[in-house]
């Protein structure tokens, strides 16, 4: 191996343990009191290590934000891979949807609860492409149900707010913990059947 190609390989590296140092202590202690320095003595560099790497905390924890959403949009490939029926691909779209959310929670918080990622967007006067491009399947897969039949008359982009607002919600109720009222064995079972009752709500419902 070539020095330059060795020196890359460091900076990868080096990326990393940044990054899986900050998600640890993110998730740990909260984004909000961990600092710089708190990164820098996990992974027993100085705190000027990591601003060659990255700007500021926020920058660091947009780029977990990034790494979030490949994952997430690999569930909901494989939601739409798993049905052939148009309808029964967006019904799985918003399991797997779901299932990242609960088996991911804080991943979830950091995606679509947290300011922070955001923020860094706004600074740097970008588009939040990730979220786009999750909400873009989202609306490709109405558009099919639209061709089949289904939501005839509605708008593409209101079918698909109403869905993701919804699985969002039920998402977000049981992070922030606001299920807590239920007993604890019927949580998830519970948002679960609530999701399938809104679907073939939907899936019958006529203008």
């Amino acid at each position: 191996m070539g020095v330059i190609d060795r020196k890359e390989r460091e900076k990868v590296e080096m990326k990393r343990q940044i990054l899986d140092a900050a998600r640890s202590l993110f998730l740990e202690q909260g984004f909000e009191k961990t600092s710089i320095r708190n990164i820098a003595e996990v992974i027993e560099y100085s705190a000027g290590t990591i601003y060659l790497y990255f700007k500021d905390k926020n920058e660091i924890l947009f780029a977990l934000h990034v790494e979030a959403f490949e994952t997430l949009m690999q569930a909901m490939q494989a939601g739409i891979m798993s049905e052939a029926d148009p309808f029964e691909r967006l019904v799985s779209l918003g399991k797997h949807y779901l299932k990242y959310a609960f088996e991911n929670p804080e991943l979830y918080d950091l995606m679509f609860v947290m300011t922070a990622p955001m923020e860094t967007l706004e600074c740097r006067e970008e588009i939040w492409c990730d979220g786009e491009r999750a909400f873009e399947t989202l609306k490709y897969v109405v558009d099919d149900c639209m061709k089949a039949g289904y939501f005839a008359g509605d708008d593409n982009e209101t079918i698909s707010v109403m869905v993701w607002s919804l699985v969002h919600g039920l998402a977000t109720l049981h992070l922030r913990r606001r299920t807590m009222i239920f007993p604890e064995e019927r949580r998830v079972q519970l948002l679960e059947d609530a999701y399938a009752k809104f679907t073939d709500i939907i899936k019958h419902y006529k203008k």
